[in-house]
Parts: C-alpha cells; structure tokens; sequence
C-alpha cells in the first residue's frame, strides 16, 4: 500500500494562536504545531485523494484561524 505524507510550513505573526485554532479540526492524520513564527502542519494517508481533499479542507480553515487570530491581535489593547 502506497503512504503519501506531506508537511505544509506557514509564517504568521501569531503561529500559536493559528496552530490553536486550526487543531480541533485535525483528522487523525493530521498533525499541527507551532514553531516560533511557523505553522507546520503534516498530512498522511494511503489514498491520494483523500489526501487531496484534506489539504484543500485545512487551506480554507487555514485562511479563516490567520483572519480570526489577525482579528484578535488588532483588539488587544496596546498593540
């Protein structure tokens, strides 16, 4: 059976607060972590299109923690 794996790396300027948001919808191939200012996030599977299918699902939850985390620095006081 054929393992397909794949580490997708991100910058942002809160990786904690994106990695925090994005974990929850984690599937159990899926791994995320921060690192300083990167988020680093590892997909496996044995099927090429569901592997696909969830790095297309973790880009679009990636867009929205990065606009929801942006959002929540902008409101903290003294920034």
């Amino acid at each position: 059976m054929m393992q397909i794996r794949g580490t997708i790396t991100t910058r942002h300027g809160n990786a904690a607060c994106v990695a925090a948001a994005l974990s929850p919808d984690n599937l159990s191939s899926m791994e995320t972590r921060a690192e300083g200012d990167r988020v680093i996030t590892t997909i496996a599977g044995t099927q090429l299109r569901s592997v696909i299918a969830s790095v297309d699902d973790y880009l679009m939850n990636l867009a929205v923690a990065q606009d929801a985390c942006s959002l929540r620095n902008n409101r903290e006081p003294n920034r």
